[in-house]
Order: C-alpha cells, then structure tokens, then sequence
C-alpha cells in the first residue's frame, strides 16, 4: 500500500494535529484546572455539609480509616481537605487520561465508578454499629460523586474540537 498526499491546500484526514493526544483531542488544561479547583472547593463543602447532616442533624458519627485496620470519627476540616485533594487528583486522572488514551472519558467514568463502588463498600467491611456503617459510606459516595460529575462536566468544556 502506498500513501497518497492529499491534494493542494486540502487537510490530510489520517493526520492528527501535532497538538492532539490520542484520542484525537486538544485539551485547554487551564480551564481543566481550574474547574478542578472549582469542583474540589465542592467537594471540601459537601464534606463539611455531610458530616453537618450526620453529626448535627442525625447524630451519627461519620468514619474514617485511621490505620492499623481502625477506624475513627472524622474531624470536619481534614476529611474536607481529603475531599479537596481528591477532587485535584481526579483532574489529574481526568487530564492524563485525556492525554493518553482513547475515549478517555469512557475509562475515567469506569474509574470513578469502581472508586464510588469501594468508597461505599469499604464502611461495611468493618465492625461498626449500622448507621455509622450507612452514615460513612453515604457521605463517601455523594463526595465521590460530586468529583465524578463535576470533573466529567469541566472536561467536556476543557476539550478543543481540533476540526475547528
């Protein structure tokens, strides 16, 4: 088989743009970013407003892994910076991805999935009273998916048609 130049002027369909990652996009990672920022000050509040609901409201304590296979209360301000570096590492999972891989946003949906499933499994794993065990994985897995729509949406208006 021999390749054949596109005519005069005409663009060459089998060719990406030196800028495109695999999948064909281009990426504007500051709008990336700082939606990602955006979505982990989110994040960081629905952590505050789920242990205000649970603690405040319900009066269950909502729990976290401390190590050594025990678990603890969690403290409002570091559980909301945990869900505020999540959310920052989901950007960065979502910006690699979109570097790197076809149909990025298919893989990093399945990631995040996978992710919510073991956030809302893992409380359950333990010896806790029931509705600590409802309490932990629920506020887990609003944060989770909170970074999960959140980071999907912000890619979606962080990619560049290239054609364009």
């Amino acid at each position: 088989m021999s390749y054949q130049q596109p005519p005069m002027g005409q663009p060459d369909p089998d060719r990406q743009p030196e800028s495109a990652a695999p999948s064909g996009l281009s990426i504007d990672a500051g709008k990336l970013w700082a939606g990602g920022v955006a979505t982990a000050v989110v994040a960081g509040l629905a952590a505050v407003v789920g242990l205000l609901v649970c603690r405040g409201v319900f009066e269950i304590a909502v729990l976290v892994p401390s190590g050594g296979g025990k678990w603890d209360v969690a403290s409002t301000i570091p559980y909301a910076a945990l869900a505020f570096g999540c959310a920052l590492l989901a950007t960065a999972l979502m910006h690699l991805l979109l570097l790197s891989t076809p149909r990025p946003r298919l893989f990093f949906g399945w990631i995040m999935t996978l992710v919510t499933v073991i956030v809302g499994v893992l409380p359950f794993t333990v010896d806790l009273e029931l509705e600590e065990q409802i309490a932990s994985a629920a506020v887990g897995v609003v944060i989770a998916v909170v970074i999960a729509s959140l980071v999907s949406g912000v890619a979606d208006r962080a990619i560049r048609n290239p054609q364009v």
